[in-house]
């Protein structure tokens, strides 16, 4: 693969973000990534202390090699409550980039690039791109409808061309992504890269449970569908028995609470602790209620692989 605009901001070997997961990235993976030559990010939100999240980020400029490049995802919306400290901390120990979602990016974007740090920001839609173009974004992830987890309305090609057409910083693509042929056709819409999760999630290295990585192999494409039971925000599960059972749709009490402009805030932020917590439950230990988060992307993945293997199937 030639050299693009991500590789050249990120001094690495492949145009590849190993895409930030909740509660399946970790140090391991990123590690195994840069040494893959690809850069790998990691939700701050997996470390429930300032302090967790200061030694992952020790670990992994001690591990940082030539061609690899690692990063951390911050959600900047009023919903987390950690997400001042988590950017002190990413601030004052210095990593190669943050990856800003749900919300504005303005005071990640003057702290971090103080420090040296590149933002790039999820974007859905072309309203949303400009102004974080304005706010002084390094790039913006177009976050497509084939996406994992909160996904996009648009199709990548779409997304993409809509963006490189009206932006003048770098566009990286997110969602939709299980082989080399799909990288190339998102760089032939004009991508400078790619954010690459779901493949991910059935990588040796990855924390969840083997149930969890199996699911990925087993299911597929026509698999994945929409919920609104975890964060409260449409997302995108693996259409397990149990998925099935509980439903997709919020409840009733929750759709009419969501109608009242002073609620509206804290049923999301509600919803989300709870969403999350069943998330942890089911990416740590199997059980019957399980809800696993992955996107369509998984129709690639046929066994569970270290994550140079997998960097090789994307590349080669």
């Amino acid at each position: 693969m030639s050299s693009t605009k991500l590789t050249q901001l990120l001094h690495i070997k492949y145009p590849i973000i190993q895409a930030p997961m909740f509660l399946v990235s970790n140090v391991a993976m990123v590690r195994e990534a840069m040494h893959a030559g690809i850069a790998g990010c990691i939700p701050a939100l997996n470390y429930r202390t300032l302090d967790e999240l200061r030694a992952a980020i020790k670990e992994l400029k001690k591990a940082k090699v030539e061609g690899g490049s690692f990063g951390f995802n911050l959600i900047v919306n009023k919903s987390n409550l950690k997400y001042k400290g988590q950017l002190e901390v990413l601030c004052e120990e210095g990593c190669d980039f943050i990856i800003t979602s749900l919300g504005s990016p303005e005071e990640t974007i003057n702290q971090a690039h103080a420090a040296g740090i590149k933002v790039f920001c999820d974007v859905t839609d072309l309203k949303f791109a400009k102004k974080v173009e304005v706010l002084g974004a390094d790039a913006a992830i177009a976050v497509n409808n084939e996406a994992g987890g909160h996904r996009g309305n648009l199709s990548p090609e779409k997304l993409i061309k809509l963006l490189t057409e009206n932006l003048s910083i770098p566009v990286i693509s997110a969602g939709g992504v299980g082989c080399k042929a799909d990288i190339e056709k998102m760089l032939s819409f004009g991508a400078e890269g790619v954010s690459v999760g779901s493949p991910f999630i059935a990588s040796v290295e990855a924390g969840v449970t083997d149930e969890y990585k199996q699911a990925c192999v087993d299911y597929g494409a026509d698999d994945i569908i929409m919920t609104e039971r975890i964060s409260g925000t449409p997302c995108t599960v693996i259409n397990t028995p149990y998925v099935q059972k509980i439903g997709t749709k919020a409840t009733w009490l929750e759709n009419m609470l969501n109608k009242n402009r002073k609620l509206k805030k804290w049923v999301k932020m509600v919803r989300f602790s709870i969403g999350m917590k069943a998330t942890e439950k089911a990416a740590k230990k199997a059980t019957y209620k399980t809800v696993w988060v992955a996107g369509p992307s998984i129709e690639h993945t046929k066994e569970i692989l270290p994550v140079k293997a997998i960097v090789s199937n994307l590349v080669n």
